[in-house]
């Protein structure tokens, strides 16, 4: 029987195994596919943006050279200064100057190796995250679909075909079609879509009649990349086209004509797929020993890019509290704030998709509407705003704490001598901070030693506080002032670590 086993090894249910694996725990990830390779994972079918908060998880577990390296980035960033965003993306096809943003009033911001967001490939990500699982003694098993799931109070049982995977705990990773969910009957709530996208790689007889960049036009909006043949469309049809077919050379020329008012010539199609905006969300990321994260527990349109972003903050916030629940040290309950804390998060991507798709709609309102946004986004704060939404840098959970600093992902916090908060974080246990005159946390922080670490010291920007205790997803857990209050520290310590250990 194994600690966990993980359903899906795309790069969420990666990074959840190589966490859980960090932690000692042992793990088996089944995945459906037979083969990792992909040309919708490569270049460019497979670009995706990583966030300013997921490379930092990367970076807080070591591997941030290994992504930077696999994704063709060999610009390593000055870690004594921040970096300047290097870009902003887009709201609602409406392209973003990186140049606009107010870094000033970016919170609790400090220098870090960690670049405020990477460019990269799905292979990239699932490359760097299976070589480290590997490390970890991870197994993973292709060419398994997960036919049913059963559980009782102890352990939950994953079959497929004529084989049972045993476990105590299961997650589910296994996409938007998840069949994970269904099995463990999760509810599945949201709003029907408005639009059919298209995704495709395609020989474009007269490629000069379709303009570089976002298009939004009166009858949807289309997408020309800098990659050769590789064209996106929106088709505000209510969702009408059937998605269990692959749209074939014809339709696909109709729609591109329609949506981009040309009469551009597809002469072959080489790859196809199709997506809606509907948006759900499971109403709990939980049921008994069954849970879920990624595309599994909520699904919407890829407008903003936030789809990857928020599963891996899935991974990263679950995986430290599963650990210490099969480990048998978690409080009570530490598990089910998985729920509690990222679901809002996952409900906040799915409105901010929605917004998008609203504004793009090809009518006169939306269009009236288009012209309000764009000159908002235009402007400094405009800019800032959909930056700090987009970056992680807004999110903050609610920890029962009026500390601005509380609940926020933790900034790369120096000592003098050098040592970063994430050169700390790397063997996934919590941290404390301690930059009080007298080190008055050690004796305490020795208590939870095997589930924290200590450091002490004065800090190069310490951000006014005297210690801070940093939970294993680099989420701030506590802050003190200059003279530290031991017994607030403790308690803090003690509801996200358990009972101390000595």
């Amino acid at each position: 029987m194994h600690d966990v086993v993980i359903v899906g090894a795309g790069p969420v249910g990666l990074f959840l195994a190589c966490e859980l694996g960090l932690a000692g725990c042992s793990v088996l990830v089944l995945e459906r596919e037979p083969e990792p390779r992909s040309p919708w994972k490569a270049d460019p079918l497979g670009m995706r943006g990583l966030s300013a908060t997921s490379v930092e998880a990367f970076y807080r577990r070591g591997m941030l050279h290994p992504l930077l390296k696999a994704s063709g980035v060999n610009d390593y960033p000055d870690a004594d200064e921040p970096a300047p965003p290097r870009g902003v993306g887009h709201f609602a096809g409406m392209m973003l100057d990186p140049a606009k943003v107010d870094v000033a009033s970016l919170p609790f911001r400090l220098p870090s190796p960690a670049m405020e967001g990477v460019m990269t490939t799905l292979e990239a990500v699932e490359t760097v995250l299976y070589e480290r699982a590997s490390m970890l003694g991870v197994e993973v098993r292709r060419g398994v679909t997960v036919s049913a799931v059963a559980q009782d109070d102890e352990t939950v049982v994953a079959q497929a075909g004529e084989h049972e995977y045993a476990a105590r705990w299961l997650v589910g990773c296994d996409g938007g079609r998840s069949t994970v969910r269904g099995l463990a009957g999760f509810d599945f709530v949201g709003t029907e879509p408005q639009f059919t996208g298209y995704t495709m790689l395609a020989t474009i007889t007269d490629p000069e009649k379709l303009r570089p960049g976002f298009n939004l036009t009166p009858t949807g909006m289309y997408l020309r990349t800098p990659a050769q043949g590789y064209v996106g469309m929106l088709d505000f049809d209510g969702g009408a086209f059937d998605r269990s077919k692959r749209p074939g050379r014809e339709h696909l020329q109709t729609v591109l004509r329609r949506v981009s008012g040309t009469d551009v010539t597809l002469s072959d199609v080489q790859l196809a797929s199709s997506f809606t905006d509907r948006a759900m969300q499971t109403t709990t990321y939980r049921q008994g020993r069954v849970l879920l994260a990624g595309d599994a527990a909520h699904i919407h349109s890829p407008l903003g890019a936030q789809g990857l972003n928020l599963g891996l903050g899935d991974a990263v916030n679950l995986g430290w509290k599963l650990a210490a629940t099969v480990h048998g040290h978690a409080p009570d309950g530490l598990v089910d704030t998985y729920t509690r804390e990222r679901r809002p998060i996952g409900a906040w991507v799915l409105d901010w998709t929605r917004a998008q798709a609203a504004v793009m709609r090809p009518d006169p309102h939306a269009q009236a509407i288009q012209g309000v946004v764009r000159d908002l986004l235009g402007t400094r704060d405009g800019t800032t705003y959909v930056f700090d939404r987009t970056s992680g840098s807004s999110i903050r959970y609610d920890l029962g704490s009026e500390h601005p600093l509380v609940g926020r992902n933790a900034p790369d916090l120096r000592l003098e001598d050098g040592t970063r908060l994430g050169d700390l974080m790397q063997d996934g246990r919590g941290v404390v901070l301690d930059f009080s005159i007298g080190r008055c946390l050690h004796d305490s922080a020795m208590s939870w030693e095997g589930r924290m670490r200590y450091a002490a010291g004065p800090a190069m920007n310490d951000l006014g506080v005297g210690a801070v205790l940093v939970r294993p997803d680099g989420i701030v857990a506590w802050a003190g002032d200059r003279d530290p209050d031991r017994e607030a520290f403790e308690r803090v310590a003690g509801h996200w670590f358990g009972s101390p250990a000595i």
